[in-house]
C-alpha cells in the first residue's frame, strides 16, 4: 500500500469528523515531533523507550509546551478556534490519526490517557496573568511609575493675541 500524503488523510478525517479543523491535526503532528525531540534531549539521546512512542500524558505535556512556545498568551484562543477546548480533544485527534493509519498505538494506549490532563485555563491563561494581589498591585503601580508617566504633561501653548495698532 503506497504511503498517503498527510494533508490528504487529514482532509478525509475532516470530512468524516468535522469537530476539529485541519490545522488542529497539523498542530498535533508538530506537537508530537516537538515532544519526541524534547524527550530525547532530556534523556541524553535515548529517547522514548519504544520506537517513537510517547504516552498520552507525555504527549499532553509536550503539546502544552509546544502551544505555549508557538502561540504564547494566544494559545487557548487558537486551540479553541480549532475546536480544541480540553485535553480529551487532543486524544480524539490523536485517535483519529491512529484510526486512519497516520499514527500507531500500543495495546495499553487509550483515549482515557487524555482525560483530566490539565485545565486549559491553568495551562494557557494563568501563566500570563499576575500571580497574586501584590503582583497585581505592583503591575498597576508600575504603570503609574513608568518612565512615560514621569514625563511632563503637554499643555496647550498660550496663544498671544496680536496687539491692535491704532490708525
Amino acid at each position: 500500500m503506497p504511503k498517503r500524503d498527510f494533508s490528504e488523510v487529514v482532509q478525509e478525517i475532516f470530512q468524516a469528523d468535522p469537530r476539529y479543523t485541519v490545522e488542529s491535526y497539523t498542530f498535533i503532528r508538530e506537537g508530537l515531533d516537538y515532544t519526541l525531540k524534547h524527550l530525547r534531549r532530556n534523556s541524553g539521546g535515548g529517547g522514548p523507550s519504544l520506537k517513537g512512542h510517547v504516552s498520552g500524558q507525555e504527549l499532553l505535556h509536550g503539546i502544552r509546551d509546544y502551544a505555549l512556545r508557538e502561540f504564547g498568551p494566544m494559545s487557548k484562543t487558537v486551540l479553541n478556534e480549532w475546536g480544541i477546548k480540553k485535553c480529551e480533544d487532543f486524544g480524539d485527534i490523536v485517535f483519529n490519526l491512529v484510526k486512519y493509519g497516520v499514527l500507531g498505538k500500543t495495546d495499553s494506549d487509550s483515549l482515557s490517557d487524555f482525560k483530566n490532563g490539565f485545565s486549559f485555563h491553568e495551562a494557557f491563561v494563568k501563566p500570563f496573568r499576575p500571580h497574586g494581589p501584590e503582583d497585581a498591585a505592583s503591575a498597576a503601580e508600575g504603570e503609574a511609575s513608568s518612565p512615560r508617566s514621569k514625563l511632563p504633561r503637554k499643555t496647550k501653548p498660550k496663544v498671544q493675541k496680536p496687539e491692535s495698532q491704532g490708525l
